[in-house]
């Protein structure tokens, strides 16, 4: 196919897909515009809450690149869903 075989481009496929899961749970998660203001304000004030968003930035890097890089792998592997 090219670079990498196509049974390693598959697997790369489906893990970058649970990457982009993972991290879209996490993004969810350290949002500060979580729903269900009762149970997010007191959520928010906990110091473990704070220190995990410390991290919400990049957690967003590794998101948009994850996406980008399974988009283009499954482009070139699947073609096109045209």
């Amino acid at each position: 196919m090219g670079i990498l075989p196509t049974a390693t481009l598959v697997r790369v496929v489906v893990a970058l897909g649970i990457v982009n899961l993972v991290m879209g749970l996490l993004i969810f998660f350290s949002c500060r515009c979580l729903p269900g203001s009762r149970i997010a304000r007191n959520w928010m004030q906990s110091k473990r809450y704070q220190r995990f968003y410390r991290y919400h930035c990049y957690i967003w890097w590794v998101f948009w690149t994850s996406v980008i890089v399974h988009a283009v792998f499954a482009v070139s592997l699947f073609g096109l869903p045209l």
